[in-house]
């Protein structure tokens, strides 16, 4: 059988054909279809035509397909879009929060809205996922795009145990792209937290809110977890807080949820302050309106229509219980919100020798590193009473 040449007489190997416009081609069979694969260079070392685009050479790509097929890679997944794998990874795991599915919404629309959206995957390399990262931080905070690469890693990742890729292009190092600029959270110091609860004790405006502070500064609870309590959820004869759920509001009204993760079921001891200001906040329920959440009633914090308060309001009133502050006192507090007085909480009990399993199991932390965190926020003072005590 006579061999094919191209126009340089060179041999074209079985598949291969040049045509009448000059430009090679390679025919092969993927899942019982033909293929067809195109290059203006049968070989690297060929020259594009004078006005034509630089591109990979036919074997260079014959070679790639070849190795893709052996090893069960499935080079049609390839020309699916970022978009459309993303959304094969949400279809894969359904099963979410509901905070969960507004994050998902978001990068969605973040995708669609960037040029990597609409790419294939098979294009997307490491360079142009830190691309996408760097041009993120125009729009984004450091930690958005960080939970967003994160969703993109664990979505490629999809692709390859799916045999559409070889390699996760956002398997990098966010820091290696953009900057760490989350600012650190600072516990309150003893003198900030005592000025606080003299300020809102006495407030005619903000004295409603005092017990809830209290409470937040002596528990640790998640905002949304104290939200959500009822009055089955306090046992006084035994003082004890059972944190089973959480109380949320979003556009659509307010739902439960479980805590955060099988850590978060547990039972909060209550202190003196803290049995002292859920009987205030009891006493002072008024215009209790006869709402059901998901099966839950008899919420312990209501606002003044009777509906139970929420993370928004209370962070709200405690950033304009600060700007009231400084502006009669003429003193500096830093911004309060219901987080920093969790994290307030725990920096406390890590310096005052709680142990850190006791801590993590009040703190409702998934794992002991999170707590473990808290033992590094120490100070001079901190640091001072501690040798003073171990050296006594």
């Amino acid at each position: 059988m006579e061999k094919r040449t191209d126009r340089k007489g060179r041999l074209l190997h079985n598949g291969e054909s040049q045509r009448k416009d000059g430009r090679y081609a390679y025919k092969y069979i993927e899942n019982g279809k033909p293929k067809f694969i195109y290059s203006w260079k049968l070989v690297s070392t060929d020259r594009v035509p004078k006005g034509k685009r630089d591109c990979v050479a036919l074997r260079d790509m014959i070679r790639a397909i070849q190795k893709d097929l052996d090893e069960g890679i499935d080079t049609t997944g390839g020309k699916m879009t970022v978009c459309q794998l993303y959304q094969r990874y949400i279809n894969s795991r359904a099963n979410v929060r509901k905070a969960t599915v507004q994050g998902r919404n978001n990068l969605i629309e973040a995708l669609k809205n960037d040029s990597l959206g609409n790419m294939s995957i098979d294009k997307v390399k490491l360079s142009e996922a830190k691309a996408w990262a760097y041009r993120m931080r125009e729009k984004y905070a450091f930690s958005t795009i960080k939970n967003m690469k994160r969703s993109l890693n664990a979505t490629f990742y999809l692709a390859i145990q799916d045999d559409l890729l070889r390699k996760n292009p956002f398997d990098f190092a966010l820091t290696d792209v953009i900057e760490n600029d989350t600012k650190k959270k600072e516990a309150l110091t003893e003198e900030q937290t005592k000025a606080l609860l003299d300020f809102a004790k006495i407030d005619c405006t903000y004295k409603a809110y005092y017990p809830a502070i209290v409470i937040l500064l002596n528990t640790g609870l998640r905002i949304s977890e104290m939200c959500g309590l009822t009055l089955s959820d306090l046992d006084f004869d035994n003082r004890m807080i059972d944190i089973n759920h959480q109380l949320k509001k979003d556009k659509d009204g307010y739902y439960i949820e479980p805590p955060k993760s099988d850590s978060g079921y547990r039972k909060v001891p209550m202190t003196d302050l803290v049995y002292e200001a859920l009987q205030e906040v009891i006493r002072s329920r008024n215009n209790a309106q006869p709402i059901v959440i998901d099966g839950y009633s008899d919420f312990i914090f209501l606002n003044k229509q009777g509906y139970p308060m929420y993370n928004a309001r209370y962070t709200t009133a405690f950033r304009n219980l600060v700007k009231k502050y400084r502006k009669i006192t003429q003193k500096e507090l830093p911004n309060i919100t219901p987080h920093i007085l969790r994290h307030t909480f725990c920096t406390n009990m890590a310096h005052r020798g709680m142990t850190p399993n006791s801590l993590q199991y009040v703190m409702g932390h998934k794992n002991i590193t999170m707590t473990l965190g808290y033992y590094a926020h120490g100070g001079y003072q901190s640091a001072q009473a501690e040798m003073q005590r171990l050296t006594a």
